[in-house]
């Protein structure tokens, strides 16, 4: 009968010290491979400087390398549609502007929903200013 009780107490224990242990176990460094910016627009316009400059700052920052991927077209659609079929990991990001907003209004049938499949990480977007 002793064993059985042994046995519990020491399952309610591992139990009551997972949460603490779960904490820092298994994580990985964020980012272990390159970042891609995705822009709707022509290289050397505006978009494309401003995504240019936030990825230099996010490369020195973060140590890995990002590259900027120019999609125009389509009312900057094609952006969109490319970065809504990436993964969702965290290492495409899509630089966004008012045209996006404006086609969401102008398109009945789109892919994607702006509020529902894209996470906004202007926070991130504001501090790399602070940088500069």
């Amino acid at each position: 009968m002793k064993l059985a009780r042994r046995k519990f107490l020491n399952l309610a224990a591992g139990a009551a010290a997972l949460p603490a242990v779960s904490r820092f176990a298994w994580a990985q460094a964020y980012p272990t491979r390159p970042i891609r910016i995705v822009v709707g627009y022509t290289p050397g316009g505006a978009g494309d400087i401003v995504a240019r400059i936030i990825g230099q700052r996010l490369s020195e920052r973060l140590g890995q390398p990002v590259f900027i991927e120019n999609k125009p077209g389509a009312g900057s659609n094609l952006a969109v549609q490319t970065a809504f079929s990436a993964p969702p990991d965290g290492y495409t990001l899509l630089l966004m502007a008012a045209a996006q907003a404006i086609n969401a209004s102008l398109y009945e049938t789109l892919p994607f929903n702006f509020i529902r499949d894209f996470s906004p990480v202007a926070s991130l977007v504001n501090s790399l200013w602070s940088w500069w």
